[in-house]
This record gives structure tokens, C-alpha cells and sequence, in this order.
């Protein structure tokens, strides 16, 4: 979803940067600090079950072997076999860097209707309160729209407000690769909205995806829904640090070095997803041609240079978002560093007209959109700068600088 949707918020946002670093010493001194004990998630529950599997009188590879690893261990199966790991052991399999693509669509679908029984369960369940029902009745629903037959889950865990990542295209064959990483509030639950469809994940990948064809038809794309990292809800502290954006940016590594084929892979960073994609930059591999981010607080750093990554780095701000009124600075690991669309920055600064507020950047029809999608087809010569051609001279042909 989008992060920090409205402005009277904003005051809060400095308050927090105000008084963050007396918080945070407390916090790491365990003043704050709050311990639940729990059992296994569904998630971690299968893979302990797929460590004690076998198969064919062999034992299972480590889930946490290299995805190089396991596409070989799913190579060396039957078809049979591996649909038959699928449906053993669902979560695990549908979480796996390295398994097969469309192994994982069909393992997340069963999970899907597994944890859509669990939820069906606890709407009449009377140990939960009138709002805990409804809120399972409103899981159950979303987890039937995900196992619908045209649906592409890459991951999912159902967890705590729950993670899913969804693909448009196809991705085994796809030429170039974009992956949309949103900002907070990003759950389960906002995955997709009715209401401002473009603000939320589902609606800003499938927006790409149509923006992408529409500008290169010839060139196969895939779109990568990506929500599979745990959010900061609402604006607070989490919203203002790194914590989450370092999880993240953990995972989204591990997703892109588990893309099938080489296709070069783009990444479009929302909000507080722009500090994911900064914390992340270093990390990345070669294959990340290309990070732009929209509505960012700062990426943790004071330049794209700071980035440490052979990536284009791209930002884009309407100026209608309120998001520019938020202090770009980092004091006591709170805040987030400098603006990316200063000049000081040294990011390629894109024009946004069209996209009205913080949600609006996947809007049809704005020239946020159209940037995206060239930068998503690699014809970087389409793009529209802010002022003028700075950001795409050095880009003859769209080749590389």
C-alpha cells in the first residue's frame, strides 16, 4: 500500500524524529521491550516437516540450501514427485527460492485453501470477539480471491497480518523483469483495494504490467507483485526507522538471486518500500539494472553514489505529495536520509505529472506511469525528465552509462 497517506500526520513524523533517540536508548536498554513466546507459524511448521521428508527413499535437500541447489534437486524429480511435494508440504515449497515457478503458484494455491479452512474455522469460533471474526471472515475471503485459477502466487505466509507476492506475465520466459515494492500498511488484507485500486500492490503491478506491453509489445515482461516483507504499520516508530526495511531488504536479495533465467530485473520502490531498495542497493546483484523510486522519505543515504550499486538510480516526487513536507534527515538510526530528488543527490530526477498525491504514481494515463514503463521495457530514450534531458543524456540508444 502507500505509506504516510495524510498530511496531518506529519506532525507526529516530527515529534517522533524530536524525541526518537531518547526512545530508541531506552528500547536497546530493554526499558520497552516486549517478548511474546509463541509456537511454530504454519510456514515454519511445513519446512520443519519438509526437513524430516523424503522422497523416493531419499531425505529432503536443507530448505535452506542455495536456490542453485534446490532447482536442481526439483530438476532431478518427476513431475509427479514434485506435485506430490507440493501438496506434503505447501508452505514450504511455495516459499522456496529455487523451486520451480509454477511448482510455487500450484503449492501456494493449496496452502491458499488450507489457511482460507483455518480462517473459515475461526468465524465461528466463540472464543473470538465480533471484530476477530470479522476479521477472519475477511481473511477467509481474500485467501479464496488469491486461489483464483488465473492467479500467480510466488509466495506466501499467513503469519501474523500475512506476506504474498504475486507475478503478471510470464516469468520463466519474461525478457525484462519488474518487481513493485510498496510502502506501509502493506498486509494481506491491502494487497489489493476496491477502492484507489492504484495504491495498493495487486493495482500497481498489473498497472505496470499493461503499461509495459502497451509500450514495447514485443518485449516479454513479468510484473512482481512484491509483499512478501513485514511493513511498519501505520506512521510510528517502525515507519521512521530501518528495522523493517533491513528484514526486508534481506528477503528482496534473496528474491531476485532466485529469478529464473538472466533477465535483467527493475525495481519500482514506493515510499518507505524506497528505503527497503536503499538499504537493500549494495546487496543486489548485477541483474538490478535499474531502481526508481516515488513519494520516497530517503533511501539511507546522502547520495545515489552512497547507494554503492552499478543500478540506475531514478526518483520521481509529485508535487502535490505531502511527503516532500517530512524532514529529509537521519538522526539516532531515525529519519531517513537525504531527498532523492535533490540535486545533490545524483539521482536521474523523472517528471510525475498525472500522478495526483502520494497514491497516484501507477495511476493509467500519468506520465509516472509512462516512465515507469519505459524504464521497465528499456527504452530508456522515453523517458520525461523533470526539467530537462539531463537525466537521460548520458543514455544514447538506452544503453548502460
Amino acid at each position: 500500500m502507500t505509506s504516510f497517506d495524510s498530511s496531518p500526520q506529519l506532525n507526529v513524523w516530527r515529534a517522533l524524529l524530536a524525541v526518537g533517540v531518547v526512545f530508541v536508548m531506552l528500547a536497546t536498554t530493554g526499558w520497552t521491550a516486549v517478548h511474546s513466546h509463541r509456537g511454530e507459524s504454519p510456514l515454519q511448521a511445513s519446512r520443519s516437516a519438509w526437513e524430516h521428508g523424503v522422497i523416493a527413499g531419499h531425505r529432503l535437500p536443507s530448505p535452506d540450501a542455495s536456490p542453485a541447489r534446490l532447482a536442481r534437486f526439483f530438476a532431478s524429480l518427476s513431475a509427479p514427485q514434485r506435485s506430490r511435494l507440493a501438496h506434503r508440504y505447501p508452505l514450504a515449497v511455495g516459499n522456496m527460492n529455487g523451486a520451480p515457478v509454477r511448482l510455487r503458484y500450484q503449492a501456494n494455491r493449496v496452502a491458499l485453501g488450507q489457511q482460507r479452512e483455518v480462517e473459515r474455522a475461526r468465524t465461528h469460533d466463540d472464543r473470538l470477539s465480533p471484530l476477530g471474526q470479522q476479521e477472519a471472515d475477511r481473511r477467509m475471503q481474500r485467501f479464496q480471491a488469491l486461489m483464483r485459477s488465473h492467479r500467480q502466487i510466488l509466495a506466501f505466509d499467513p503469519e501474523g497480518t500475512g506476506r504474498v507476492a504475486e507475478v503478471f506475465g510470464n516469468l520463466d520466459r519474461a525478457q525484462r523483469i519488474s518487481v513493485v515494492v510498496p510502502g506501509v500498511d502493506t498486509d494481506v488484507l491491502t494487497f489489493q483495494r476496491t477502492f484507489r485500486p492504484y495504491s495498493a500492490p495487486v493495482g500497481m503491478a498489473r498497472s505496470l504490467y499493461g503499461a509495459e506491453r502497451a509500450a514495447s509489445p514485443r518485449t516479454r515482461t513479468a510484473v512482481i507483485a512484491w509483499a512478501d516483507y513485514t511493513a511498519p504499520g501505520g506512521l510510528g516508530m517502525e515507519a521512521a526507522t530501518a528495522m523493517r526495511a533491513e528484514e526486508g531488504a534481506v528477503r528482496l536479495d534473496a528474491l531476485v538471486r532466485a529469478l529464473p533465467g538472466r533477465a535483467p530485473v527493475q525495481l519500482y520502490c514506493h515510499s518507505y518500500g524506497s528505503v527497503l531498495c536503499g538499504v537493500a542497493a549494495h546487496r543486489l546483484p548485477a541483474r538490478v539494472s535499474d531502481i526508481a523510486v516515488a513519494g520516497s522519505p530517503g533511501m539511507r543515504s546522502e547520495s545515489a553514489a552512497g547507494l554503492r550499486t552499478t543500478a540506475r538510480v531514478w526518483a520521481m516526487r509529485d508535487a502535490d505529495d505531502w511527503i516532500q513536507d517530512v524532514p529529509y534527515l537521519e538522526v539516532g538510526g531515525l529519519g531517513h536520509g537525504a531527498d532523492p530528488v535533490s540535486g545533490g543527490f545524483g539521482a536521474r530526477v523523472l517528471s510525475a505529472r498525472g500522478a495526483k498525491g502520494h497514491a497516484g504514481y501507477f495511476v493509467p494515463g500519468t506520465t509516472s506511469l509512462h516512465n515507469f514503463a519505459a524504464i521497465g521495457t528499456g527504452t530508456y530514450q522515453a523517458v520525461r525528465c523533470l526539467d530537462d534531458d539531463a537525466c537521460r543524456a548520458a543514455l544514447p540508444g538506452g544503453a548502460r552509462t
